[in-house]
């Protein structure tokens, strides 16, 4: 049988999709009676939100896929295999491995802690955590798309992949003197219910095949629900500032030094997009430059509102702030590189 908590998300993402529907209308409804004259923005505003949807659907689709196959059919000891290997080569190869085990952000978070109760280096688990919403080929393909036939395409590629593996490595080394002990916080009900909802279905006397199947459509589906509902959020808000802000002070912004790229983690911070997705929302902002828009784009899959829960929920208390300082640093430092170099 499915997992009650599964069946809750679905239903409560319908009632969500249905709001945000009716809110839409209702909003270009009054504005049209309010002021005829801004019809054009309205048509404007659905253009950016209508296109930022449909370029980004397919991928949300496509991570639910992989993240319910993992789920279901990938057992746990392929990722325990990585605690055999000498403690040097556990951080490194524990973010590479986001390549090959491409999850959400809030599903590397129970992966992580199953990792550190099976016996990997608490470290090497926190940086397979942060990279491998970076770097897992899904969402190095949706940002392959969402910059294709702009002159900055491989920087915004490489870059976000480089960069995003090189701050969780710095994350993994500022708390590589924690133990699991110091690490982790001792589970409760209300933790398990915040882990995104990734624990195995409840049992059932159906089929092993059929269970299975039964698992994998109930995670397929709730995690689609669960992603796309915070793409429509960003796709909302992007489509808003383009329509609605004067461009004078968008502008304004984009131009200031440093201003910009911590600008632009704090939209990555409140929007919190699925960093299958959040590409298409971050090469919207075209009067952002390059590394304002790879700081949107390497911040947002780290840190987050919804990860700040999941962080509370697993680790212990000066975990979130830790992760939080370095990942700033890091990605600042990082962004501020490659405006040098790409201008």
């Amino acid at each position: 049988m499915q997992a009650p908590a599964v069946g809750t998300r679905i239903e409560s993402g319908y009632r969500y999709a249905g709001f945000v529907a009716l809110a839409l209308v209702a909003f270009g409804a009054a504005l049209f009676v309010l002021d005829p004259a801004s019809i054009a923005g309205v048509q404007n505003f659905f253009l950016v939100f209508g296109s930022l949807l449909i370029e980004a659907i397919p991928f949300i689709l496509l991570g639910a896929l992989v993240s319910a196959a993992i789920e279901v059919f990938v057992p746990v000891t392929v990722f325990e295999k990585l605690a055999l290997l000498p403690k040097p080569l556990q951080l490194p190869v524990a973010g590479l491995a986001g390549a090959a085990f491409p999850v959400c952000e809030c599903g590397s978070v129970p992966v992580a802690r199953r990792l550190i109760v099976k016996g990997l280096m608490p470290s090497a688990a926190v940086t397979f955590m942060l990279a491998a919403p970076v770097l897992n080929p899904i969402v190095i393909a949706s940002t392959a798309v969402a910059y294709r036939g702009r002159d900055i395409l491989w920087p915004m590629v490489l870059g976000r992949a480089g960069l995003g593996f090189l701050v969780a490595m710095a994350v993994g080394y500022v708390i590589s003197d924690e133990t699991k002990e110091q690490l982790l916080r001792n589970r409760t009900g209300r933790s398990k219910t915040m882990e995104h909802d990734h624990e195995q279905s409840s049992p059932s006397t159906d089929s092993p095949a059929r269970a299975r199947a039964t698992s994998f459509f109930g995670h397929l589906s709730g995690d689609f629900v669960f992603m796309a509902r915070f793409l429509v959020i960003g796709a909302m808000v992007a489509a808003a500032l383009q329509t609605f802000v004067p461009q004078s002070v968008i502008g304004g912004v984009a131009g200031t030094p440093v201003i910009n790229i911590l600008a632009m983690m704090g939209l990555a911070f409140v929007l919190s997009l699925c960093s299958e997705s959040d590409a298409f929302v971050a090469a919207s902002f075209v009067q952002f430059g390059v590394g304002a828009q790879l700081a949107f784009l390497v911040f947002g899959p780290m840190v987050d509102t919804k990860l700040g829960i999941l962080y509370g929920a697993t680790f212990r208390q000066g975990f979130f702030r830790t992760v939080v300082i370095v990942v700033t640093a890091g990605t600042l430092v990082g962004c501020l590189w490659l405006e040098v170099l790409f201008g």
